[in-house]
């Protein structure tokens, strides 16, 4: 944190306290215009708050073009190798069929009572590989499918299917925003992933199951989408598929490994042991997720038919989507460095301090102020973690981590008519603006508010 520590160093600048406030608070004001207005891309809109930021706290140019590039590098460095892993094995997934195994598996395991619990279990273990987006694509022929088989409003077993991803992709790496978070706090990826399953679980019960039959009340009878199997079906025909087993294993195999690491690290103190060598290694989140890829080639990939050529072409393809992603998480990361350089964060920290506000609460307070301008859960979510970022100063491994859950958690408020998200759920659905509301609406704003309310405590045990 040497950085933090002199950011007058880094970046000379004029100006009282007010006039870095007053910098912070257009810069966001440019983003939040830029992307709700002039629905201009993130990447353009983070990179132009940027300059704002740093022209009205007196940076000169070529102070703010270091910054930017400096911290869009470290970023994408951190975090895009992650994203472009994660997405390797979130493609191999869906197309060798993995997601279906698994889907089939538990449902033909699952009477009516008990199906909403099902779909959310399945929706939380796809959702650990899987962007939230491609979640969705993947999840609603099987809401729809289950609705209509087994007799069931379509929101009993939507809405635990829609909290299983979006919980997933608030909390827990390696999807983009936690990732940024753990890379912005500088905190440990393993201990995050581990409060972050603690805080997820009860999380998800409550927002998934349990208000999916308050939501059918509140919305009513919607009629179920027509969806076209048959190109899927036909696709399926005279082709393997991997094992429930194999593809499970794969699924966590990355989950396991960092949490492994995360356990020997906190339980043994002996850093140049063997074990906790390999396990450090191999626990390290680049090596995981590689490691899981290359398992997936075999366990995914080759039992369900593919050639070499075939395996190639599907981890190529996962590529493409998500570049927009990696440009916008970078920017976000040179704008986080711009607010840090120039010393907004020790305004901060120093206004939290004085005021006597935890610093979990003031994370997830600024994401969702930040989220429900923008209506982008990974723009809060960095723009969050580069404003307290000082606060993580000196907290321990365990607190830094809660900070990271408590940004992530307060990304995901009140979803609506701003977030692409929300516009997803709406059409595959069939539902109107208010019902949509009423349901996908309320229940990110019943994720965000519970999670903060299960982080505060737990940080008061670990």
């Amino acid at each position: 944190m040497t950085l933090l520590l002199a950011a007058d160093a880094a970046l000379p600048h004029s100006g009282s306290d007010a006039r870095l406030v007053t910098a912070m608070l257009l810069g966001i004001a440019v983003i939040v215009a830029l992307i709700s207005w002039l629905k201009l891309h993130p990447f353009l809109a983070l990179t132009l708050g940027s300059g704002v930021l740093a022209a009205v706290a007196g940076v000169p140019f070529d102070k703010l073009m270091n910054s930017f590039s400096t911290g869009f590098g470290a970023t994408v460095t951190s975090v895009g190798l992650l994203i472009g892993l994660g997405a390797m094995l979130g493609k191999l997934l869906a197309d060798s069929g993995g997601a279906d195994i698994i889907a089939d598996t538990v449902l033909a395991r699952s009477g009516p009572r008990s199906m909403p619990w099902a779909m959310g279990l399945i929706a939380a273990v796809l959702g650990l590989p899987l962007f939230f987006e491609i979640g969705v694509v993947l999840l609603v022929p099987i809401v729809v499918l289950v609705a209509r088989r087994g007799n069931l409003p379509l929101l009993r077993v939507g809405i635990p299917a829609l909290a299983g991803l979006s919980v997933l992709h608030g909390l827990i790496p390696p999807h983009p925003g936690p990732l940024v978070a753990v890379s912005a706090l500088h905190a440990n990826l393993g201990v995050t992933l581990a409060l972050g399953l603690l805080v997820a679980v009860p999380t998800l019960v409550v927002a998934g199951p349990l208000f999916a039959r308050v939501a059918e009340r509140w919305v009513g009878p919607l009629e179920l989408p027509a969806v076209d199997q048959g190109e899927a079906e036909a696709e399926q025909v005279d082709r393997r598929r991997p094992g429930f087993g194999a593809t499970l294993g794969t699924i966590l195999l990355p989950v396991v490994l960092m949490l492994g690491k995360a356990l020997v690290d906190i339980t043994v103190d002996n850093p140049t042991a063997t074990p906790q060598r390999i396990l450090d290694f191999v626990g390290s989140p680049l090596i995981a997720l590689l490691l899981a890829v290359l398992v997936a080639m075999v366990t995914l990939g080759r039992a369900a038919g593919f050639d070499r050529g075939r395996i190639s072409a599907t981890a190529a393809a996962a590529l493409g989507p998500i570049a927009g992603i990696v440009f916008i998480v970078g920017a976000g990361g040179g704008f986080k460095q711009t607010l840090v350089d120039v010393g907004v964060g020790n305004v901060v920290s120093s206004w939290a301090t004085h005021l006597h506000i935890s610093a979990l609460l003031l994370g997830w307070l600024i994401a969702v102020l930040i989220r429900v301008a923008t209506g982008s859960a990974t723009v809060a979510t960095i723009t969050a973690a580069g404003i307290v970022a000082p606060l993580a100063t000196g907290m321990s491994t365990a607190h830094t981590s809660l900070l990271v859950l408590a940004i992530g958690a307060g990304s995901l408020f009140f979803s609506h008519v701003n977030d692409a998200g929300f516009w997803l759920v709406k059409e595959y659905f069939g539902m109107s603006v208010g019902q949509t509301l009423k349901s996908w609406s309320a229940m990110e704003t019943l994720i965000s508010v519970l999670a903060i309310a299960l982080i505060m405590p737990l940080s008061l045990l670990v």
